[in-house]
């Protein structure tokens, strides 16, 4: 048993998560109690809510997700779901068949692959990139090429696997509670390396309004420009705009699987006959790629958020995998004092019996933080925590645990009200 056995067994809930505090450890979000039912130690329920509080109140908010806020999300069984690199790995090999896969791999006998498809594909762009100069007649360049291409599109339709009855009860909920965090604030932003359409289908389902940068056109185009406009109710009795509640805006750093590049414009649409798809696929050059139109509006948008003043992040399912992600969030805790982090990832703590509560030493309700983390931009993130930095606050859980918890700085508004009255009488209708 592994600790994602243990995650994928155990259902979503606020009461997964553990907050690392100093002096303690991992602490459960539960009280521990004796076997009379007596509190005897507090959980770190208070000091979850008061950071999330804090978090959402600051005045810029951001949130970063990863694959990892994706994989909760369900579709019917038979259906397709979200993918794991696993499950990239073996979809391509399905695609492009057994042998032309082994051959692919055989073509780097020393490098440890691993069954990870980003490691694959990296190691495919340099050997083109060697190999730049070949003849176009060059059956082992051909078969790299084809390779790629072939695996692309493989990942494309992977990716791709949100539909009106895909269970998003996890996203609506983000969604809900970053959206209605309070229009007198600057709007929240979303920033995700995923390019699924989850966020985009809860915010629908809610009738929340996301600003992503393309227009309101017939042909939704991108322009960066359009990141600077927002929603106000006109009314001719006042003199003042009035913004609209439950809007926030969204980044998508690796681009989106309704993008497509149809000459020097792109284009929203899930047509994949239009175009080129607009995605940075999985391979070590992504760095590179990231500070290409429009992903370079995207990443500044990422970097100039994190220097803003009482600004807030809090991250969930990004595993700091990513450099060209993760160094900004190192440099932003070097320079910006009033930056307050939360981080939550599954994988703070390694060993599925702690998680368990089945190790005899230490109570179970407080787990060490032992050794250093293996990324080493969370190693640095948590030895800046268990040195007692108030700016930062790690939790070990996932995405639908950390949803759950989220506070709601503001009630349901009279539009939501009002949808959902709408949605009870077009299913009575039905």
């Amino acid at each position: 048993m592994t600790i994602w056995d243990h995650w994928n067994e155990t259902p979503a809930g606020k009461a997964n998560l553990r907050l690392l505090i100093p002096s303690k450890g991992w602490v459960t979000y539960s009280d521990h109690e004796d076997n009379e039912g007596k509190v005897v130690e507090r959980g770190s329920k208070e000091g979850i809510d008061s950071a999330l509080i804090n978090t959402l109140s600051a005045s810029n908010f951001s949130m970063l997700t990863g694959a990892g806020a994706s994989l909760c999300a369900r579709n019917a069984d038979g259906q397709p779901r979200a993918p794991s690199m696993r499950d990239l790995w073996n979809a391509v090999e399905v695609a492009v068949g057994t042998q032309v896969f082994a051959d692919i791999c055989g073509k780097f006998p020393n490098a440890t692959i691993s069954q990870n498809i980003e490691k694959l594909l990296s190691l495919c762009k340099v050997y083109l990139e060697l190999n730049d100069a070949a003849d176009e007649n060059d059956q082992d360049v051909t078969a790299v090429k084809d390779f790629v291409s072939q695996a692309e599109s493989c990942i494309l339709a992977k990716v791709d696997f949100v539909n009106r009855n895909t269970n998003l009860s996890a996203h609506e909920a983000c969604v809900r509670k970053i959206g209605r965090r309070g229009f007198r604030k600057t709007r929240a932003k979303l920033f995700t390396t995923n390019y699924d359409l989850t966020m985009e289908e809860a915010a629908r389902r809610l009738r929340f309004t996301i600003i992503d940068g393309f227009s309101h056109s017939l042909d939704q185009v991108y322009d960066r420009q359009h990141f600077e406009l927002d929603i106000v109710r006109r009314d001719a009795a006042k003199d003042a705009p009035d913004y609209i509640p439950n809007v926030f805006q969204l980044y998508k750093l690796h681009g989106s699987t309704d993008w497509r590049r149809i000459g020097a414009e792109v284009l929203r649409s899930r047509d994949n006959t239009k175009g080129k798809p607009v995605l940075i696929y999985p391979r070590s050059s992504k760095y590179q790629e990231a500070f290409e139109p429009p992903y370079l509006d995207m990443m500044g948008a990422f970097q100039a958020a994190l220097r803003e003043p009482d600004t807030s992040l809090v991250v969930a399912g990004f595993g700091f995998n990513d450099d060209h992600i993760s160094r900004p969030v190192i440099s932003a805790l070097e320079s910006n004092l009033s930056l307050r982090l939360v981080i939550c990832d599954p994988g703070f703590i390694l060993s599925e019996n702690d998680l368990r509560g089945a190790a005899p030493e230490p109570p179970a309700h407080i787990i060490p933080v032992g050794d250093p983390h293996p990324n080493p931009f969370l190693a640095k993130i948590t030895s800046l925590a268990v040195r007692g930095d108030p700016r930062i606050h790690l939790i070990n859980g996932r995405f639908e645990d950390l949803a759950e918890a989220l506070p709601d700085l503001i009630g349901e508004t009279d539009r939501e009200r009002h949808v959902e009255r709408v949605k009870i009488l077009r299913d009575a209708g039905e």
